[in-house]
């Protein structure tokens, strides 16, 4: 067990980790301010930006800078190019399109959106990694569960606030059900691209769990008091998904912590 000295000192050896607490606290903030606001689509930006650059900061700490970057790139290279694909041939996703509320947009692809893949990604593989420490299929497997569980939430709000639109509407709020075979499979992509990149595929990031956690229970909070209408299937589907995940990651490390 840590005393308050060595706590202090994981603080000081890695300052990233206070950053990213900052970020994280101010994104709670900003979801807060989106459920409250009119208007939340420029909210929704800052809250993507700051999960972004909070899971980047505590990637950092976990990781290293360099092997940090590289991870967040490549994800957000990933999420990129297959939204870029999707857009053109429907494939993985199913046959979407983008509004022009969001900006800016490189080839009809808006930024901030592979800003979100990068910076889930890093904490659905951290959260799969604290789930799953000793298996890199278990980090793969559950990781990409994890980034899918997100979109149980991500989907039906962005199509409530009119960011994308399904030119076939499907069955779950609009979204069609082959749009999260995409994702799975997108995401077990992701997953095994930061495997390979950072240095120990299994080192605990109590930040990038927390930053999954806190997508949950806002999410779910959102759906089911906030939103207007509020929306219970959603919130059910989406708290009950990404709060399993998030379950298993507290729960391990905390047993991992009674062992020591």
């Amino acid at each position: 067990m840590r005393t308050a000295g060595g706590l202090r000192a994981a603080v000081v050896a890695h300052p990233a980790s206070a950053l990213g607490g900052t970020l994280l606290l101010s994104m709670v903030a900003a979801q807060v301010a989106t459920g409250l606001h009119p208007q939340p689509i420029r909210l929704t930006s800052v809250v993507v930006l700051l999960l972004a650059a909070g899971a980047l900061a505590f990637a950092t700490a976990a990781h290293t800078f360099p092997r940090a970057v590289a991870a967040f790139g490549a994800v957000v290279a990933t999420g990129y190019a297959a939204e870029w694909i999707g857009i053109r041939t429907g494939l993985p996703f199913g046959d979407y399109g983008y509004g022009d509320l969001l900006r800016p947009q490189l080839g009809g692809v808006p930024v901030i959106v592979a800003l979100a893949w990068g910076g889930m990604g890093l904490a659905a593989h951290a959260t799969a990694a604290a789930a799953a420490p000793g298996s890199r299929r278990g980090r793969i497997v559950l990781g990409a569960l994890a980034l899918t569980a997100w979109d149980l939430f991500l989907d039906p709000q962005m199509i409530r606030l009119n960011l994308w639109t399904w030119h076939d509407p499907g069955p779950y709020r609009g979204v069609p059900i082959g749009n999260f075979a995409g994702w799975l499979l997108v995401s077990l992509l992701v997953m095994a691209l930061i495997d390979h990149i950072v240095a120990d595929p299994a080192a605990r990031s109590t930040g990038l769990v927390a930053i999954y956690t806190v997508m949950a229970v806002m999410e779910t909070v959102g759906f089911a008091m906030v939103f207007d209408p509020p929306d219970p299937l959603v919130a059910t589907a989406g708290g009950i998904s990404m709060g399993l995940f998030a379950l298993l990651a507290w729960r391990r490390g905390l047993r991992r912590r009674r062992d020591r």
